[in-house]
């Protein structure tokens, strides 16, 4: 073990990090020694599976070094996260028979399909996939400091998903991951036969090919999904102090946009991200099954630049306190990383 630290020592430490966007992969790699970061770069690709480009940018990063780690912010359409860890309640909420799930804190439970998981493997197998993180945990670690104390409702926007919990006190009360394409991951990760992609054609899944979900064995060498115990344990994280939250701003008039005048153009994207949180939270009011309370504060990870609208749109027709934090999910899935490696 003493040789290891002292041959690791020598080389600098590459973290690449991965987020698959609507239409562009998002990549994100740290060089890091022992006093911290020496280099990062962030390149996005035209692409939403592993190209030519992606690999050489990669590649031209890492080689220098054995010690380098490959993250993946999980996109299943078939991810979420339950109020419960004990095995014979998780069943009430949701059929984890088909998905692979870890417990938060000995609190709650976030979870994926296994196929989802064993299809991101394939897909970036010319890399090698070293962890796929949760949106959920990325939501719970980057307002920890907000979910430990209050009662209110936390959303992570992604370019093409919403990830939503409702947190009392640290306990989770309900979520739900959105889907704002529609797509399954199979079709989120469409591999292209265009001749300028790396993957070659045997490298393609047919997933009528498994027998069971039983058989995806290469499951087991991803340390990827879990193992993360209590993120409130990790001390050398810095907290955010009130002072990024953007609270009851008040936006020039230039940037509030009138959504009449996108009318002709059909309901826009912030609005359709208001409608489906708001069906999320008439669920959570209307479901027996979980513990409603009134929430009065939404806090919201902004991965995308919203315009201000989602915003207004929550304070005129729901009547919510609406705080928002800037967010680079890339930046953050390098976070989570380097907490599983401490």
């Amino acid at each position: 073990m003493m040789f290891s630290k002292f041959y690791e020592d020598l080389y600098l430490k590459a973290l690449v990090n991965i987020v698959i966007g609507s239409s562009k992969t998002f990549v994100y790699i740290e060089m890091l020694n022992k006093a911290g970061i020496v280099h990062s770069y962030e390149e996005e690709f035209e692409a939403k599976y592993l190209s030519a480009e992606m690999y050489e940018f990669i590649q031209s990063n890492i080689k220098e070094t054995p010690y380098f780690y490959i993250s993946i912010l999980d996109n299943s359409s078939s991810q979420g996260a339950l109020p419960t860890c004990t095995k014979n309640k998780t069943g009430y909420f949701y059929d984890l028979s088909a998905s692979e799930y870890k417990c938060y804190d000995n609190k709650w439970t976030y979870y994926t399909s296994k196929n989802d998981m064993y299809e991101i493997e394939k897909v970036y197998k010319k890399i090698g996939i070293d962890f796929i993180f949760s949106p959920f945990l990325i939501l719970a670690n980057f307002f920890k400091d907000k979910i430990n104390t209050h009662l209110a409702m936390f959303i992570l926007v992604e370019e093409s998903a919403i990830s939503l919990s409702i947190f009392e006190n640290s306990e989770l009360l309900f979520a739900e991951y959105l889907d704002l394409d529609g797509e399954v991951l199979s079709e989120g990760l469409a591999i292209s036969r265009d001749e300028d992609l790396l993957l070659d054609e045997d490298d393609s899944i047919d997933l009528d090919d498994l027998d069971s979900i039983d058989e995806i064995e290469d499951l087991d060498e991803l340390d990827s999904f879990g193992d993360i115990a209590d993120l409130d344990s990790i001390d050398e994280l810095d907290e955010f102090d009130d002072t990024k939250d953007v609270e009851n701003e008040l936006l020039d008039n230039e940037d509030i946009q009138d959504f009449s005048s996108d009318e002709s153009d059909g309901v826009n994207e912030e609005y359709q991200r208001f409608s489906l949180i708001q069906d999320s939270v008439n669920s959570f009011y209307k479901n027996e099954k979980f513990e409603s309370e009134f929430i009065e504060n939404v806090y919201i990870g902004d991965s995308v630049g919203l315009s201000g609208d989602l915003k207004k749109y929550f304070e005129e027709e729901m009547f919510f306190n609406v705080y928002i934090r800037r967010l680079n999910l890339a930046v953050e899935l390098c976070e989570m990383t380097k907490m599983e490696l401490s």
